[in-house]
């Protein structure tokens, strides 16, 4: 018999860490999950930030603790983990959002410190927040355990300009769908968000010439909103996707959905 509630009640109670929890995507996510129930460990560099995103949380009448973490450093992506063993007694999921975006120019010019700087974050981080992860989830004997990881439309559509970005993400949508191979048997879901062009920080001081730009190119005409990643990790983390393993999801718009072309309605009058 089909026992699955279709609400969100599955992830009352259930452990998560939050990485780059201080803002963007990260902070949606980690308020969402806080508003349903479930347990977030926020960890980011900034210790402001982060404990803001914590302190609003249980000020809503959720539960959570920050953690003040560098994600690209392997050693502390391991006491992240062990923190949140120690005060929580268990893992059951990790969302690893935290990266850094690097790009507009080809190949050629960028430097070797670059490559140096976006593989230690948004590929040596996420590595490490899955290995850590994994292992606590395996030893909280966790039945309902998820790995989320935050890529890019970058890692299924390469885009002119992002080379090393683009190896970052291709490499997590990888590591993902690998990962998903390796848990399935020990009931661990292992799933990566692409986001396409989405209202944070990583666009920086753009100036609104470009933010118009990035809204033209997407089919859907507009950006994206953070929260709108958030629920989809909700979804993830919840029981109603437990079959859901493997998956690289674009919440983009229709922008990795393939070229835009010239296309001329016969009836146009239906929208009047």
């Amino acid at each position: 018999m089909n026992t699955m509630t279709t609400t969100f009640e599955s992830v009352k109670g259930k452990v998560a860490i939050v990485t780059g929890a201080s803002r963007g995507i990260g902070k949606s996510i980690a308020e969402i999950y806080g508003a349903n129930g479930m347990k977030v460990v926020c960890a980011a560099r900034n210790e402001k930030q982060g404990q803001a995103v914590a302190d609003k949380i249980c000020e809503n009448g959720g539960e959570a603790i920050f953690v003040q973490t560098d994600c690209s450093d392997a050693k502390q992506m391991e006491n992240l983990v062990a923190t949140t063993v120690s005060h929580y007694r268990r893992l059951d999921g990790i969302v690893n959002n935290a990266g850094i975006g690097q790009g507009g120019t080809p190949l050629h010019e960028y430097e070797v410190e670059d490559y140096e700087n976006i593989f230690d974050l948004n590929s040596r981080g996420v590595f490490a927040g899955m290995k850590y992860a994994a292992e606590a989830i395996l030893r909280s004997h966790s039945d309902r355990g998820f790995l989320i990881n935050v890529a890019s439309i970058a890692g299924i559509m390469p885009q002119r300009g992002q080379s090393l970005y683009t190896a970052t993400k291709f490499g997590v949508v990888g590591m993902t769908k690998v990962a998903a191979l390796d848990y399935a048997p020990y009931h661990i879901t292992v799933n990566a968000i692409c986001p396409g062009y989405t209202k944070t920080s990583i666009f920086g001081d753009a100036p609104e010439q470009a933010m118009a730009f990035f809204a033209k190119d997407c089919p859907s005409g507009r950006m994206g909103e953070p929260e709108e990643c958030a629920y989809l990790a909700l979804f993830l983390a919840s029981d109603m996707a437990r079959y859901i393993t493997g998956a690289a999801i674009p919440v983009d718009g229709a922008l990795s959905a393939g070229s835009k072309n010239v296309s001329q309605w016969k009836h146009p009058e239906i929208l009047e």
